[in-house]
């Protein structure tokens, strides 16, 4: 059984998908070591640095199926990493001719970044894939009730109208953003690594950078402008790139849980049979998906700093920043991607229920557009006036428990300027939505533009 609930049987389930862990499992890291080590040999082999007939022989067994692994264990805890291990049962498999060429010039800390550059690249296009679904799930949601009006809220109480499609927009924005960043990281982040015992690639003579230019062809990498074995940047920033997409997705799974109590209940998670439920209260249909999103952003939050305190590297090599990484670096990219999932489910089939985001809009007797009718007055009576006559009646609205309409009526500053039509028209909240609309289109036209959505403005 698995310590970390992210990678058990069970409990994975919640936290992860097994398409993240078959992306970072310790099997796919070998194979993107051996990936590593045959490539290099295949490299190599072209510019006249070892036979070729090596480089095919090495090729030929570089799978983790083929090797004799029995000792890599072992091998591991007494030399501190799996490479030794990984390199001398790969060079058995490889025969003894051609064994004595695997690893030409290179260094455990080579095999073992080039391994995990492979796996953030596919690891961030994964994430890519799902975020595009994402996205397009929460445009539709937009378009189809950009003109579903509900009470917008500040410090949890009734501000002004809003539409729910504002609100999905506002919970779209940032994923856009996140695409954009996903897509400049991506250079700077899946960089191949040979470098050598010291970062200098003396071992290869004057081939160094050829070397280099093949293996990163050979595996589909960027070159970097020199080894990155103590330039730990890139990896820190893949996971702080995660841990923003984390809060985004916190903000989303907050709102679905504030929205979804039930004294407001205005929006609740898809349901199936069971799902949600309490083995004591029958009636709970508890936000699943949403805490669980929550639960990644505050680990993945939580991982930030450990990348990030890896960055300072003493000398050529590290002596333990580099060996923490790996506490990191995988379950960030595993709780991110079971986040994703979560909020693509509450987003694609979340249950809008339009008539008590009405009746909650209402629950105040109009008082929700009280500056509308403030705005409305002030032309008439100046800013400060306007708001004291206002204020005095919401007031009275409060006390009398009387509709704002009929409390503005017992004022005859105001029916003397506005009249009973002039008021139900700034006392309907639909009419006091300003540029909602316009920032709806804003957002779903940057959705389209990544392919993702079909939905447009009207």
């Amino acid at each position: 059984m698995a310590v970390n609930p992210a990678d058990s049987p069970i409990f994975g389930t919640l936290y992860g998908a097994e398409t993240m862990r078959a992306v970072f499992d310790e099997r796919a890291l070998l194979q993107r070591m051996l990936d590593a080590e045959a490539a290099l040999a295949r490299v190599e082999a072209r510019l006249g640095l070892i036979p070729e007939a090596a480089a095919a022989a090495i090729t030929s067994v570089a799978r983790v199926e083929a090797l004799d692994l029995s000792g890599l264990p072992a091998s591991t805890r007494n030399v501190g990493y799996p490479v030794v291990g990984l390199v001398a049962a790969l060079s058995r498999a490889a025969g003894a001719e051609a064994g004595r060429w695997t690893h030409w010039g290179a260094t455990t800390q080579d095999i073992l970044d080039t391994a995990v550059a492979l796996q953030v690249k596919a690891g961030l296009a994964l994430l890519r894939s799902d975020l595009l679904h994402l996205i397009a799930a929460l445009a539709e949601q937009a378009q189809a009730h950009r003109a579903t009006v509900m009470a917008g809220r500040t410090h949890l109480q009734h501000a002004l109208p809003i539409t729910f499609g504002l609100k999905c927009a506002v919970w779209l924005a940032p994923l856009i953003a996140h695409v954009e960043r996903l897509d400049q990281l991506r250079p700077r982040v899946e960089l191949v690594e040979l470098g050598g015992a010291a970062g200098t690639l003396a071992s290869l003579g004057g081939e160094g950078l050829a070397v280099m230019a093949g293996l990163a062809e050979e595996l589909a990498l960027g070159v970097p402008p020199l080894p990155w074995h103590v330039r730990r940047e890139g990896l820190a920033e893949a996971v702080s790139f995660l841990g923003l997409l984390c809060g985004s997705l916190g903000k989303f799974a907050t709102d679905i849980i504030l929205l979804a109590q039930t004294e407001l209940a205005e929006v609740a998670e898809p349901h199936a049979p069971g799902r949600g439920s309490s083995s004591t209260m029958p009636q709970k249909r508890n936000p699943i998906a949403a805490e669980y999103v929550l639960a990644a952003m505050r680990a993945v939050q939580a991982l930030v700093p450990l990348m990030q305190g890896a960055m300072a590297q003493d000398f050529e090599r590290a002596t333990g920043p580099w060996q923490a990484e790996p506490l990191a670096l995988p379950q960030a990219f595993v709780l991110t991607h079971g986040a994703v999932r979560h909020a693509l489910f509450i987003a694609e089939g979340m249950v809008v229920d339009p008539a008590r985001m009405r009746e909650n809009l209402d629950a105040t007797g109009g008082m929700i557009v009280a500056e509308a009718v403030m705005m409305g007055l002030a032309p008439l009576l100046g800013r400060d006036a306007a708001h004291h006559a206002v204020q005095a009646a919401c007031d009275r609205a409060r006390e009398e428990k009387i509709p704002l309409a009929k409390a503005l009526a017992t004022f005859p500053e105001i029916t003397a300027r506005l009249d009973a039509t002039a008021l139900e028209k700034l006392t309907d909240p639909a009419n006091y939505l300003g540029s909602t609309a316009d920032f709806i289109d804003r957002v779903l036209t940057a959705a389209r533009a990544l392919g993702t959505s079909s939905a447009s403005p009207p």
